[in-house]
């Protein structure tokens, strides 16, 4: 283990995650850590990307030492726990992003997301085991990841995690609290969490990094207070305050409202990051001039999903524009289209708003959300229809709505079985988990004389089209003439009530 340990230092100072000075303090809480009472200098001349490989083998020293039990949450724990003897404090880091944010908001960036890295707070070795692929489709080209990077526990992780006691403390997985959390077998361990003060608009938010990193630089900006998410005015000017600080970043918020809200909607936060989404490339259908708004350029996209593009040079014109389309959004109902406000005191119109820079200028697109449910689609009229859930039955939030499909594990083994019968290597009945794409698996059959040479780009281009239909499931108007006419009309009818 000796040789371990020196790897791990020498890994450390070569990344930054300490100096010099740190050595010997670093050294003895390792040892600390590994029940060890000894150590040994040795030369270490390698350099790795990750510490990976060091603490694969450190974590089977660990289970052969009994320090730890054989499973992926202990492991788990106890690499978190290694990590942390390796990194600064929380202040320091903040400290060194304030400096380099000074030199340039990238060099601050690039740095924090290094040692986000580094750290093995994003498990670089996992996220790098996603799939992902691009299809053009309909409108645009598409983007297909399946999310392997969230390891599956087994039954006996799953029963332990039973007994552990409940806490409200951490509150949730964004509060700040989390920074240096040891967690357990029901919570992420985050010793080696970090996070960034910021001040939009005068509230109080930090920033992070998704664990998971879903797309390049992948960050979340979550408020200080634990607070529920709520689409309003002050939604969109913390959006433009954040990619004024950092014009490299885009930032959107998910929608408010179950069904179409993201994941976590108890705590008020964005996410976003230094990426290019489909969204951005969709083509403008429509040019609206509003007397109302003379300095905003109005655009409708053709996107699955109802879009409103406002580009300005003037911050306060976009987040004026944003707020009256929401508050005529959350009054607007067209029983012809099913979309309707409110049922009784329960409001259903929402927006998802994204914000960028986009060459010196800002930009804000807004996409209209209905969360309405009914008997036939009790899962939401504008949600994933039924027929597609073999393939995505989870809400769509604000990263799909922008084109980047984010589909579950499972599909990894249920395409490779798929594979196999389209290949007639095997037939449908022997693989039970097959059952719920035997409509897909007909359509495909149907459609194309599939080889050995083209079935991949089959199921490619047929995950791409089942994920266009899943966000057209999702757009309250649809992009035909109806629709389109219908959208254009809602967007107009805003200069009518000035």
């Amino acid at each position: 283990m000796n040789h371990e340990i020196n790897r791990l230092i020498h890994f450390a100072l070569e990344h930054r995650l300490i100096d010099e000075n740190d050595m010997d303090y670093a050294i003895n809480l390792l040892l600390e850590v590994l029940c060890l009472d000894d150590f040994e200098y040795e030369e270490i001349d390698e350099h790795l990307e990750t510490a990976t490989p060091i603490l694969e083998n450190v974590l089977a020293y660990a289970i052969q030492e009994h320090l730890i039990e054989d499973s992926v949450t202990a492991k788990d724990l106890f690499d978190t726990k290694i990590m942390n003897c390796l990194m600064p404090r929380p202040s320091e880091v903040i400290k060194k992003f304030e400096q380099l944010y000074q030199k340039s908001p990238q060099e601050a960036t690039d740095y924090y997301y290094h040692l986000s890295i580094a750290s093995n707070y994003i498990r670089k070795a996992r996220t790098d085991q996603n799939i992902g692929f691009k299809r053009f489709y309909r409108y645009g080209e598409m983007e297909i990841t399946i999310n392997l990077s969230k390891p599956e526990k087994d039954p006996k992780e799953i029963a332990k995690a039973k007994l552990v006691k409940t806490s409200g403390y951490p509150k949730c997985l964004l509060c700040k609290e989390n920074v240096g959390f040891a967690g357990d077998y029901n919570r992420q361990a985050r010793h080696t969490h970090r996070i960034i003060p910021l001040c939009l608009d005068g509230d109080d938010y930090f920033l992070q990094y998704s664990p998971y990193v879903y797309y390049n630089e992948h960050c979340i900006v979550f408020n200080k207070i634990h607070q529920p998410m709520q689409i309003h005015r002050a939604t969109f000017q913390h959006l433009l305050s954040f990619v004024e600080k950092f014009p490299h970043y885009m930032l959107g918020s998910n929608a408010d409202l179950p069904i179409v809200g993201g994941s976590i909607l108890t705590h008020d936060h964005f996410q976003g990051g230094s990426y290019t989404f489909p969204l951005e490339k969709a083509k403008v259908i429509k040019t609206l001039a509003l007397k109302r708004y003379p300095d905003l350029k109005i655009e409708i996209l053709y996107w699955p999903l109802a879009t409103i593009r406002i580009t300005s040079n003037h911050q306060q014109a976009i987040v004026d524009f944003s707020d009256d389309l929401l508050q005529a959004w959350k009054q607007y109902s067209n029983e012809a289209l099913d979309i309707i406000s409110h049922s009784g005191n329960i409001p259903h119109n929402t927006i998802t708003p994204i914000a960028r820079m986009e060459q010196g200028i800002y930009q804000m697109n807004l996409v209209l959300r209905n969360n309405r449910t009914n008997q036939q689609y009790p899962d939401g009229i504008f949600h994933p229809h039924p027929h597609l859930h073999h393939i995505k039955k989870e809400n769509i939030g604000l990263i799909e709505v922008m084109g980047l499909a984010i589909l579950p594990a499972r599909l990894k083994e249920e395409l490779k079985c798929l594979r196999e019968c389209l290949l007639h290597q095997q037939s449908l009945q022997a693989y039970p988990c097959l059952e719920k794409h035997r409509d897909w698996y007909c359509e495909l059959e149907r459609g194309h004389t599939i080889t050995q040479e083209n079935v991949d780009e089959i199921l490619a281009e047929g995950l791409t089209q089942k994920f266009v239909e899943v966000l057209e499931n999702a757009g309250v108007f649809k992009m035909d003439q109806t629709g389109i006419e219908a959208l254009v009309s809602f967007v107009q009818s805003l200069d009518r009530e000035g």
